[in-house]
């Protein structure tokens, strides 16, 4: 049987990369040459919440993640054990938002071939996502619980939204991935040497046999309608 997960994983991907790709010149504008910082890697989280530091040490476990580093810029601070974002951290992540969703607006307008228009896959991709992230909470790991509920504004449009709820939802995954080659007794810089082969294979199986779950809230028509919704999406080399 053919584990969905591993079907819809890549498109869910490449809208969210193409997003934050297309985004990448006017997020440098507002940073003026400056670094983007762990605030951009887990924003929607903290602009509705506190994050425990165990929990943003465990999302960016792959990265060169420097605690006291990332404090000293001043957008993010250590506060009884959580993380949570500064007053001037606060108003650089919502003008971040802002070029995000005017991105996404610019991209998700555009209609390639596809058998629903931008605006309808937007509205359709959206309300799908959210019903996942909810049932997420029975059986997601513990980064996608501590990021989840994401920050919605009153009146949001559906593409501030599904940026939001993609991010979320791809922090479903990444804890399924962790699991998996944390179980197959794997150090972080073993998993990132790892190449093709039997060892690999038998990780992100199990990482699909995991990400399955959340998609068990949806019907098959309906995981059928979110795949036709995200990839009718355009990415930035589509809408150009």
């Amino acid at each position: 049987m053919v584990s969905y997960a591993a079907v819809v994983r890549p498109v869910i991907d490449r809208v969210h990369v193409s997003l934050r790709h297309a985004s990448v010149p006017g997020v440098s504008a507002l940073y003026r040459g400056e670094r983007p910082g762990v605030e951009v890697d887990a924003f929607y989280a903290l602009l509705d919440h506190p994050v425990p530091e165990s929990a943003l040490a465990a999302r960016m476990v792959y990265f060169a993640f420097d605690p006291d580093a990332e404090e000293a810029r001043g957008l993010v601070a250590r506060v009884r054990g959580s993380w949570e974002l500064t007053g001037p951290g606060r108003e650089r992540v919502l003008a971040v938002d802002r070029v995000f969703t005017e991105t996404a607006e610019r991209l998700w307008e555009y209609r390639p071939i596809a058998t629903m228009p931008g605006p309808e896959a937007v509205e359709t991709a959206g309300a799908l996502i959210g019903r996942l992230l909810e049932a997420g909470q029975a059986t997601g790991g513990p980064v996608f619980r501590a990021l989840t509920p994401v920050w919605e504004p009153p009146g949001a449009p559906a593409a501030q939204r599904l940026v939001a709820r993609l991010e979320a939802l791809r922090h479903y995954r990444a804890d399924a991935h962790r699991a998996a080659w944390g179980a197959a007794g794997l150090t972080v810089e073993e998993i990132k040497a790892l190449g093709p082969g039997p060892a690999r294979a038998a990780i992100e199986e199990e990482t699909n046999r995991l990400d399955d779950q959340v998609y068990e809230a949806l019907d098959q028509d309906e995981r059928w309608l979110l795949l036709g919704a995200l990839g009718a999406l355009a990415d930035g080399l589509a809408a150009k």
